[in-house]
């Protein structure tokens, strides 16, 4: 079986629903520290041709908390968020079945802040038709006080998984060797370069996933998520 763990992000880039689509379970953490400096309640979208940052501003609380232990502040207006991306996409040519997405998640109820990325990335794995199963890792029967490397192998363990797939960004952090030990196969994914028309805008990569919706037909999107390597 082949296996993926990440972080709960909000409405990440594309390359994150690569990894989704390219494993038989997605293993999404609850049980992980929030960081500031992540991208657990915000991401960048197009405005006037720029990126720009959207975010889901969170109740005060201690920077130690687990993700599932954050919740939504009160101050969160929702409406102003649709109205922001609605003025930034409005003459999209995808506009319209995108912002009906964007709506659904972003009136979403539950003010805890994993159920509330958990369930944007359920919706927009619904919406690209992608049927990997979504796992919550707190649910996993495996020892839960591991760290880094050790924790993923633990829970490929637990899972009997025999191939763990990565974002490339974990290079440095995962060891190919120490994963064999275990007889699992270690892989990185690598997103190939891909472009499209943002309006009559130079190119800005990897924004949001409603970017990506926003500007493409769901038949090429469904082609962008195989558009990788496995290295």
């Amino acid at each position: 079986m082949k296996l993926a763990i990440m972080q709960p992000y909000f409405l990440p880039y594309l390359g994150y629903f690569q990894l989704i689509n390219a494993v038989d379970e997605f293993i999404v953490y609850d049980n992980i520290q929030y960081t500031k400096k992540g991208w657990f309640n915000r991401n960048r979208y197009l405005k006037n041709g720029k990126d720009d940052i959207f975010t889901i501003p969170l109740k005060k609380d201690s920077d130690y908390l687990d993700v599932n232990k954050r919740i939504i502040s009160e101050t969160f207006e929702r409406k102003k968020l649709i109205s922001q991306l609605q003025n930034a996409y409005c003459k999209a040519p995808y506009f319209k079945d995108t912002m009906s997405l964007i709506t659904e998640i972003l009136n979403f109820s539950d003010v805890n802040l994993f159920k509330f990325i958990y369930n944007s990335i359920f919706l927009t794995c619904k919406y690209l038709e992608i049927k990997t199963p979504l796992v919550i890792s707190s649910a996993i029967n495996c020892n839960h006080t591991l760290k880094g490397q050790e924790r993923v192998i633990e829970i490929c363990r637990a899972k009997k998984a025999d191939t763990y797939i990565n974002a490339i960004g974990g290079v440095e952090l995962y060891d190919k060797v120490v994963f064999k030990n275990f007889g699992i196969d270690l892989k990185f994914i690598k997103m190939n370069e891909i472009k499209y028309k943002q309006f009559n805008n130079e190119f800005v990569p990897n924004l949001s996933i409603l970017d990506v919706l926003m500007f493409n037909p769901p038949e090429k999107i469904k082609l962008m998520l195989n558009n990788y390597e496995l290295i």
